[in-house]
């Protein structure tokens, strides 16, 4: 029996799925995200997702939490089970391994490895991670991500699931989880600020200089260093930004074009079009009749 996942609904609009294996308690997917935003819901089980290619910076919003953070290979996320997801997305483009575990793996092992109530064993919800333990363990899945595999390799198969749940369990149940103290990093530390700024003006006319005055930094480096970590030009950051708020009010206002335009700091309606077809595939009146029904 194939594990029910929430992979296909939650990535539709945004990836590609490149590979699918399904096996009797978990099931692995490997993605091509595309830039954007994707659909809102709840997590059907538990999801992981391991950063594979790509640099971005990426936004999620769920049990009154919003993170952003930016991720390239070798960082993952956790999304448990029930948890409802409001909102998630990337400014560039990714490759990812997604792992989906069940509850009763989780389950099984708080009983059986730490003696715990199944009923009260529940993963934290985090993203960015830097452990390499966790990657290469989910490394080794990805080479045995096949629709059939041998007898002999079940065994094998169902210990690496065992052990990826109960070191799941002892790093990052709730009860247990740390949050990691971040290093210092003069460049990114100072960019986070030109992303705060960006966050809080978003509908200014904002130019170069005044996020270089943010970071600390030149020009020159701003740009170099926002490419560099965030995968795309400040100026596409900023129009992501402003696209990302149009859809809000697109989603549940009637406002005309115009008027989210101006709120959203588009200089005018045809550019304001422009952009929001380029960065989400759609027009905005097309877009408004999808989410509106």
């Amino acid at each position: 029996m194939k594990l029910s996942t929430h992979g296909d609904r939650k990535y539709q609009s945004t990836t590609e799925l490149v590979a699918s294996a399904h096996f009797s308690s978990l099931r692995i997917d490997r993605r091509r995200l595309k830039p954007g935003h994707h659909e809102p819901g709840v997590c059907q089980s538990n999801e992981l997702v391991f950063v594979l290619s790509g640099r971005t910076y990426a936004m999620q919003s769920a049990n009154g939490v919003t993170r952003r953070r930016f991720i390239r290979p070798g960082t993952s996320c956790i999304c448990p089970v029930g948890t409802f997801e409001k909102a998630s997305g990337t400014t560039s483009p990714l490759e990812c391994l997604h792992i989906y575990l069940p509850p009763i793996l989780i389950e099984r092992s708080a009983a059986a490895d730490f003696d715990v109530d199944p009923a009260k064993a529940e993963l934290v919800y985090t993203g960015a991670l830097e452990d390499p333990k966790l990657y290469r363990m989910a490394m080794a899945f990805q080479g045995t991500r096949r629709n059939e595999i041998e007898t002999t390799e079940r065994l094998y198969l169902d210990g690496m699931q065992a052990a990826l749940a109960a070191y799941l369990l002892e790093k990052y149940s709730i009860d247990r989880w740390v949050r990691p103290v971040r290093l210092p990093d003069v460049g990114y530390g100072r960019l986070d600020q030109a992303i705060d700024y960006i966050e809080a003006h978003f509908a200014d006319d904002i130019g170069l200089a005044e996020l270089a005055s943010q970071a600390g930094l030149s020009e020159y480096h701003t740009a170099r260093l926002f490419r560099l970590a965030v995968g795309v030009t400040p100026h596409r950051y900023l129009n992501f930004r402003r696209v990302q708020e149009a859809q809000k009010w697109l989603e549940k206002s009637q406002l005309s074009l115009s008027e989210i335009a101006s709120m959203t700091g588009f200089e005018s309606q045809a550019k304001f079009t422009q952009v929001f077809r380029n960065l989400t595939g759609l027009s905005a009146r097309a877009y408004r009749a999808v989410r509106q029904g």
